[in-house]
C-alpha cells in the first residue's frame, strides 16, 4: 500500500505535469499565435501608416521641389526682367543725362545771350539818354539862338523901317520943296500925291461916310495905301496929336471883301501893310 500508493501518485503527478506541460504548451502556442496574429497586424498598421507617410513625404518633397523649381524659375525670369529693367533704366538715365547736359548747355547760352542782350540795351539806353541830352541841350541852344535871332530880326526890321522912313520923309521932303506949288497949302506931297490930315478931336469925329464925303467937298478922296511907301509916310505923318485914336483911309467892305475906294482890291501886301 505503502509502496503503491506513492506510484499511484507518482502517475498522477506525471500526467498532470504532462498535462500542464500540453496546456501551456498550447496556451504558450495560441498566445504566440495569438501574439505573432498581433504583431503581423500591428505590423502591416504601422507599414501602411509608413507608407502613407512616405507618400505623403515624397509628395512634400515632389512639391517642394517643384516650388523650388518654380520659385528658380521665377528669379530666373525675374532677374531677366530686372537686367531689362535695368538696362532700360540705364538707358533711360544716359539719355536723361544727355538731355540735362543739353539743357545745362543751352540753359548757359540763354544766360549769356540774356545777360549780352541786357548789356546792349543798358548801353542803348545809356547812348539814348545821352543823344536825348544833346538834342534837348541843342534844342535849347537853338531855342536861345532863334530868340537871338528874332529880336536881331526885329531890330534890324525896326532899323531897316526907320531908315526907310528917313529916306523917304527926306525924298518926300526933296520932292515937296521941288513941288511945293503942286500941293495946296497945309497938304503934304509924297511921291505923286498930297496928302492932308484932318485932326478932328472928340466929339467932332466923323464916320467913315462923313470924311469921305468931306474929302470930295475938297476934291479929294480917302488915303489909298497901296504901298509899303505911303504906309509909312501915313504912319510918320498920321497919329501926332493927343487925343486922336485912328484916322480914316479909303478902305471899305463891298460884300465879302475888301477894296479900296479906287476900286481896287485889298491885297495880301497892301493888308500887311496896313496893319
Amino acid at each position: 500500500m505503502q509502496a503503491f500508493e506513492p506510484s499511484f501518485f507518482s502517475a498522477k503527478k506525471e500526467e498532470e505535469v504532462v498535462y500542464d506541460e500540453v496546456k501551456k504548451t498550447n496556451q504558450t502556442s495560441q498566445q504566440t499565435f495569438d501574439t505573432n496574429g498581433l504583431l503581423s497586424d500591428m505590423e502591416a498598421e504601422r507599414r501602411h501608416w509608413y507608407q502613407k507617410f512616405a507618400c505623403c513625404f515624397g509628395s512634400l518633397c515632389v512639391i517642394l521641389v517643384m516650388m523650388i523649381i518654380g520659385v528658380s524659375v521665377y528669379f530666373v525670369f525675374q532677374h531677366r526682367s530686372d537686367e531689362q529693367q535695368l538696362i532700360q533704366l540705364r538707358t533711360n538715365q544716359t539719355f536723361l543725362l544727355e538731355e540735362n547736359i543739353n539743357l545745362t548747355r543751352d540753359n548757359n547760352k540763354l544766360s549769356s545771350d540774356f545777360t549780352i542782350q541786357v548789356y546792349n540795351l543798358t548801353q542803348q539806353k545809356q547812348n539814348l539818354t545821352e543823344e536825348l541830352s544833346q538834342v534837348k541841350k541843342t534844342n535849347q541852344e537853338l531855342q536861345t539862338d532863334k530868340e537871338t535871332l528874332t529880336r536881331q530880326i526885329e531890330t534890324m526890321k525896326k532899323t531897316w523901317n526907320e531908315q526907310k522912313l528917313r529916306i523917304r520923309n527926306e525924298y518926300c521932303h526933296r520932292r515937296n520943296n521941288e513941288r511945293s506949288s503942286s500941293c495946296q497949302n497945309g497938304w503934304t506931297h509924297c511921291q505923286s500925291s498930297c496928302y492932308a490930315v484932318n485932326n478932328a478931336r472928340p466929339p467932332k469925329g466923323k464916320t467913315w461916310t462923313e470924311a469921305q464925303e468931306d474929302c470930295k467937298q475938297k476934291t479929294s478922296h480917302l488915303a489909298v495905301v497901296g504901298s509899303e511907301e505911303k504906309k509909312l509916310f501915313l504912319d510918320n505923318t498920321s497919329w501926332n496929336a493927343n487925343g486922336i485914336t485912328g484916322y480914316w483911309i479909303g478902305l471899305r467892305a463891298e460884300g465879302r471883301r475888301w477894296k479900296w475906294i479906287n476900286g481896287s482890291d485889298l491885297t495880301h501886301q497892301t493888308e500887311n501893310g496896313n496893319q
